[in-house]
């Protein structure tokens, strides 16, 4: 299994201009948001507790983050439990509030996404790797991070590999758009 600096690395080879980093800030929220919206209107009993789809998903990604790293998978509990707190209060209004909320955020989540893409020159990473639907959050939290100093030997790791962010030059050549990325 991958470690969590080749995940990272593996996604953020397809987001080093810092516009399209930018748009993941609000496109992966909205999109997150959206399923656990739409995942969380049936719930059902599970060993005598009320649960929802959305919350089993939760689980299951939060045990792939932990075996990942420990630290990352305390921030992503704490973002996924105020994620499903949001998706319960949306899920229980009306079922047009509920569907047009969580239809509507999806949508515009994916158009953010590629909007930044546009930006890189460069295809979303879970087209090559389905993977990068889960590590998306997981990097959007690390950038985070890595915005406030933290986990830094994450970042150098990363950026060794692939190199820094930067804003890059759309009027460049495929010439042009490889130097920069090789510099």
């Amino acid at each position: 299994m991958k470690t969590l600096s080749e995940h990272l690395t593996q996604y953020a080879a397809y987001h080093r201009d810092r516009r399209n980093i930018a748009t993941h800030f609000i496109g992966i929220p909205m999109i997150v948001l959206s399923i656990a919206t739409l995942l969380s209107r049936t719930s059902f009993e599970l060993f005598g507790l009320a649960t929802t789809p959305a919350m089993i998903v939760v689980i299951a990604s939060l045990i792939f983050y932990l075996v990942l790293d420990f630290a990352f998978a305390l921030l992503m509990a704490v973002l996924y439990a105020l994620t499903l707190w949001g998706a319960a209060a949306l899920a229980v209004q009306s079922q047009m509030v509920w569907l047009s909320t969580g239809i509507g955020l999806f949508v515009v989540g994916w158009v953010f996404q590629f909007v930044g893409h546009y930006y890189e020159g460069r295809k979303p990473a879970f087209v090559d790797d389905l993977s990068g639907l889960i590590i998306g959050p997981l990097f959007v939290a690390a950038e985070a991070c890595f915005y406030f100093g933290l986990r830094r030997e994450v970042l150098l790791s990363i950026e060794e590999k692939v190199g820094p962010t930067l804003i890059r030059d759309m009027s460049a050549t495929d010439t042009d758009s490889k130097r920069l990325h090789e510099s």
